[in-house]
């Protein structure tokens, strides 16, 4: 999080106060808060290496890439709270909530409680009971199914 906030800071500085908050969540802070700021921070240059530096700035730090002329930031397509599971959703299959959690590394459990808040916010649907119950995206509407179909191949 502290990685990402200075990226996207770049090529200014993100406050003490911008970090403190989206790292640690912290509403106020207070001298403790700025102490675990500055443990992470030092972590963090650690890690980075000769990737880039990290600054102290009179209002908070500012990342300087080494050997590159930007800081680029990868995110998620989405960032959601269940977005890993609406992501393997997205091909249109329809999965078990045991091969969902398989492939995420999850509980089936914790899988379970997600697609469940999923069902309730009409982001995915059930399809069967029980052990035959698999889950996908509702399809889209407004787009009849043979419409997403291929057309008939040109013959010679």
């Amino acid at each position: 999080v502290l990685a990402r906030t200075l990226a996207e800071a770049w090529p200014g500085d993100a406050s003490r106060e911008t970090l403190l908050r989206r790292a640690f969540r912290a509403r106020h802070a207070d001298e403790s808060h700025r102490a675990r700021l500055r443990v992470e921070m030092g972590r963090l240059r650690a890690e980075l290496g000769a990737l880039a530096e990290i600054n102290a700035t009179a209002a908070g730090f500012a990342l300087t890439p080494i050997g590159a002329g930007e800081v680029v930031v990868l995110a998620p397509p989405v960032e959601e709270q269940h977005g890993a599971v609406l992501a393997f959703l997205a091909d249109g299959e329809s999965w078990s909530s045991s091969a969902l959690a398989i492939a995420l590394g999850a509980s089936a459990r914790t899988v379970q409680r997600a697609l469940e808040e999923l069902s309730a916010e009409r982001k995915v649907q059930a399809i069967g009971r029980g052990r035959a119950r698999r889950w996908m995206m509702p399809p889209v509407t407004g787009f009849p199914t043979v419409l997403l179909l291929p057309g008939p191949l040109p013959s010679d």
